[in-house]
């Protein structure tokens, strides 16, 4: 069972579908693979974000971090960010993607946890250089990231999620579906949807 998500590292409903779909996978055993796909709340860089304005609207993390099975968050610190846009993690995520799955999910889980829980601006490049060699990756191959090519596609899964009819993420689908179920839904709701697809299947 192959599922697509459509996810951006700036929202923190993906936080805790992260985490939901990790247990699922742990839970069915290998039965389910994931291909995370770009989906851009803030497509373009913004010139200017006020930090306190930003610090208070962390705190509504605390509504996501109350939920089962959720990420680790922490309301904002320090005087780092705000954050300008959304394309640059999803450049060193998809650099890494490059390296192989291991890569991916290493960075995948660096860079939700950096900015939700450390209050790390995972959108400047230092910060973004700490992440990869957190997950242990070579800093030769982070040049990777630069590539143009990466934004190309990072755009194109943006724009195939929007010709999809999704507004809001994230959003999960089965990659043979054109229909997404939006939002970060318990572990229990996923869980019945893939055995009811699975059934289905079986019976066909």
């Amino acid at each position: 069972m192959h599922l697509v998500v459509y996810s951006d590292y700036l929202c923190p409903w993906c936080y805790n579908v992260a985490v939901r779909l990790e247990r699922l996978e742990q839970d069915l055993g290998g039965a389910i693979s994931i291909d995370w796909r770009s989906y851009l709340l803030r497509p373009r860089p913004a010139e200017h974000r006020d930090l306190e304005r930003f610090r208070e609207y962390t705190r509504s993390w605390l509504r996501p971090a109350a939920e089962a099975d959720s990420g680790t968050f922490r309301p904002w610190k320090g005087n780092a960010g705000p954050p300008t846009w959304s394309v640059p993690p999803h450049r060193v995520a998809k650099a890494a993607g490059a390296l192989g799955e291991a890569a991916f999910r290493r960075v995948h889980a660096g860079l939700l946890r950096a900015y939700f829980f450390e209050n790390r601006d995972v959108t400047d490049p230092d910060t973004l250089r700490a992440v990869w060699r957190e997950a242990e990756l070579p800093d030769a191959e982070f040049a990777r990231s630069e590539d143009p090519a990466l934004v190309e596609r990072i755009l194109d899964e943006h724009n195939e999620a929007i010709s999809m009819g999704v507004t809001g993420v994230p959003a999960v689908r089965m990659a043979d579906d054109d229909v997404a179920i939006v939002g970060a839904h318990p572990v229990s709701l996923y869980r019945r949807w893939i055995d009811r697809r699975r059934a289905d299947s079986s019976a066909a």
